[in-house]
């Protein structure tokens, strides 16, 4: 079974002391791919997963600025993020969004930074990876007022429920599922899952954080996206592989129209 991690921080600091045995764990359970989420510790730093791509064949890059990091934002942080964009192996905007329920900077200044990379993504031609926590009404909002539905992008780390997967297929965006589908009491994702069509499903690990079970508590990693996609198949009545299949198509398509496909 192979599989592609499409949302995972490894350049975060759990990881730094056994990188490339998490890594080699990783490929070794049949993940071929990872996505290295590029926000890192925010601005002025803002190359944290193109660093990664470039030491490892078979990892892709995002750029952005994260929520939590907007405030450390400046007027020349913009320029900064097109640029990397350009980058061959960088393959979305992200995450960005919105994240209300630590405020970690302002809400108007999340808002704004949220907007300005919107503006990147298009004149970059690239899909977008969205953030949202406790903030779900503006994000869609935002989304509606100021993005192009034709690029595509990916709601990642999914917790809604049914209608709110709906609200985001109707805008043309993927919807990726992450350890939280394990959790038994996560009933509403559950049904979500149930519903999102084959060619707009996608897994990740949004490693180091929430691992799934049978390693819920512990730290997350990319090896671990295996119980995720084999949950998914469980809800959906189908063969591990067979998300495994689909997953990896839906991911190829959406993302990787430039970037080599083979690692």
């Amino acid at each position: 079974m192979s599989l592609i991690d499409t949302h995972c921080h490894l350049d975060s600091k759990p990881f730094s002391a056994d990188l490339d045995a998490t890594i080699q764990r990783a490929r070794a359970a049949g993940v071929d791919r990872l996505v290295a989420i590029g926000p890192g510790d925010g601005p002025p730093d803002l190359e944290a997963g193109i660093r990664l791509a470039d030491s490892y064949p078979f990892i892709y890059a995002t750029v952005g600025v994260h929520p939590h990091d907007a405030a450390k934002a400046g007027a020349e942080t913009w320029p900064q993020l097109l640029s990397l964009t350009a980058h061959p192996k960088c393959l979305a905007v992200g995450e960005i969004g919105l994240d209300y329920h630590y405020d970690f900077s302002p809400r108007e200044v999340q808002r704004a930074a949220f907007i300005e990379q919107l503006g990147i993504a298009r004149d970059a031609g690239l899909p977008i990876v969205i953030h949202t926590r406790e903030a779900w009404d503006d994000t869609i909002a935002i989304l509606k007022q100021h993005w192009d539905g034709r690029l595509g992008g990916i709601f990642h780390c999914f917790s809604g429920g049914p209608k709110d997967a709906e609200n985001v297929l109707e805008m043309g965006f993927f919807v990726s599922f992450s350890g939280i589908l394990t959790f038994p009491r996560a009933t509403e994702i559950h049904a979500a899952a149930k519903i999102v069509p084959d060619d707009r499903l996608l897994v990740e690990t949004d490693a180091p954080y929430l691992a799934p079970v049978p390693y819920r508590g512990k730290r997350n990693e990319p090896a671990y996206v295996v119980h995720t996609a084999q949950r998914l198949a469980e809800l959906r009545g189908v063969p591990a592989e067979e998300i495994a299949a689909r997953t990896t198509a839906n991911f190829e398509r959406l993302c990787l129209q430039r970037a080599p496909a083979n690692g």
